[in-house]
């Protein structure tokens, strides 16, 4: 004769419900549930209501994962954002135009950015906050320095993973090329490099940040033609910020030796 289950406890529905919230991943589900229950039955709010206020938390708590994620993906050395951009130190930057690719809708659109200015003046904050500020509305952004990138290309090259290395590049929907110019590239990597930048041509967006002007890339690229194609495809479709100033790395170092206590 078989034994009868045993009846129902009242924490078996509890026990069943965590576990299926488990099983369906939906762990702001698991840990709010019972708090806003508690709160909507204050508020006199019905069952709707409290789905809606439940379902509410899991995608904004979906959303800030999915950021934390694609920020992490990107590879930045460090985060930063506009707020902490001291526009008055550079007052040769357009600040409405920075403010207008922070809304990222540049990069719908496939245009490019560069940044152009003496070394110290902010280019890489600006490509840093514009690369956060492209993660927080959704896109996949990818930031590397010139010199890392193309060593990473002829390392694949040399690996024969050439290929696969390109397809990745090519997938972002943000590239961020940071230090155009402190390096010479040999032929070869200025070659790859080149191949990059071509094949997101009108598929994604690129932005460039650079100590040299224009007419002096081919010192860093080692060839004219390829310097010529190469501007050809960058400057079809882009905003440029100019960023010549005084350092301003060199400016809060002054400031910092000033407010220093005299010894």
């Amino acid at each position: 004769m078989s034994t009868p289950p045993l009846p129902p406890t009242a924490e078996t529905p509890q026990v069943l419900l965590e576990h299926h919230l488990k099983q369906l991943r939906l762990p702001t589900f698991l840990r709010e549930y019972d708090k806003l229950a508690r709160q909507c039955a204050q508020e006199s709010l019905d069952y709707p209501r409290y789905l809606l206020r439940l379902t509410e938390h899991e995608l904004l708590e979906r959303e800030r994962r999915a950021t934390e994620r694609r920020i992490h993906q990107a590879r930045f050395p460090v985060v930063k954002g506009l707020e902490t951009f001291e526009f008055s130190a550079m007052p040769s930057l357009n600040k409405a135009l920075v403010l207008e690719l922070a809304r990222c809708e540049f990069i719908e659109r496939h245009e490019c950015v560069l940044a152009l200015g003496n070394s110290g003046t902010g280019k890489t904050h600006l490509a840093l906050a514009l690369g956060l500020a492209a993660c927080q509305k959704g896109y996949r952004v990818r930031f590397i320095t010139a010199a890392a990138m193309v060593h990473e290309l002829i390392e694949a090259r040399d690996e024969k993973r050439l290929l696969r290395l390109q397809k990745q590049l090519a997938s972002y929907e943000l590239l961020i090329v940071d230090e155009l110019g402190f390096v010479p590239l040999s032929k070869s990597g200025a070659e790859l490099l080149f191949e990059v930048f071509s094949q997101r041509y009108e598929r994604g967006s690129t932005m460039v940040t650079s100590n040299l002007p224009f007419e002096e890339w081919t010192e860093v690229l080692g060839s004219e033609r390829l310097t010529g194609a190469l501007l050809d495809r960058l400057t079809h479709h882009v905003h440029i910020l100019e960023m010549n100033g005084d350092s301003y790395r060199l400016k809060q170092s002054k400031r910092r030796r000033n407010q220093s206590p005299q010894s």
